[in-house]
């Protein structure tokens, strides 16, 4: 099985308690995911909800045509403030490890994403990644890039 890594950085001036507060919450990730994925946070959490180790959240999407996929994954580590780590239990993916980092900055917080991914089926699955999934990964981070300055400005 062939795994990719793919890194995202991102300064946003914000504070650290802000940016926590904000991409610690499940029910955030919809707002920084391209419409078109049509994705949507299916877990019974609260805006009030905290994130802890051992979290489940589950989702809808739909990356291809319309066709709509069941997406389940588990939060595996949380340090306060620092970084958290998402794995995939159920979905699209053969390997889906997310980790999620935050360092305070002069003006703001840089955001780090590290992403270790891998597609299910072989040389099919890797020729599906080179023609269609990585790219489709990468403009789902772009897209962040683009959501996240339009919600907290750009550094």
């Amino acid at each position: 099985m062939k795994t990719y890594a793919l890194k995202f950085k991102q300064n946003i001036p914000i504070s650290l308690d802000e940016a926590w507060a904000f991409f610690s919450s499940p029910l955030n990730l919809q707002k920084i995911t391209p419409p078109d994925m049509r994705f949507v946070v299916t877990s019974d959490y609260t805006a009030d909800t905290k994130m802890y180790a051992g979290m489940i959240i589950t989702y809808k999407i739909s990356p291809l045509a319309g066709i709509k996929l069941n997406w389940m994954t588990e939060i595996t580590h949380v340090h306060n403030r620092q970084y958290f780590v998402d794995e995939q239990r159920f979905g699209p993916y053969a390997l889906w490890h997310h980790q999620h980092h935050f360092k305070e900055i002069p003006g703001g917080v840089e955001m780090t994403d590290i992403l270790n991914y891998a597609i299910p089926f072989g040389i099919i699955g890797r020729l599906t990644n080179n023609v269609y999934v990585g790219k489709k990964v990468k403009n789902i981070f772009d897209y962040r890039v683009k959501a996240v300055e339009e919600l907290f400005g750009k550094m």
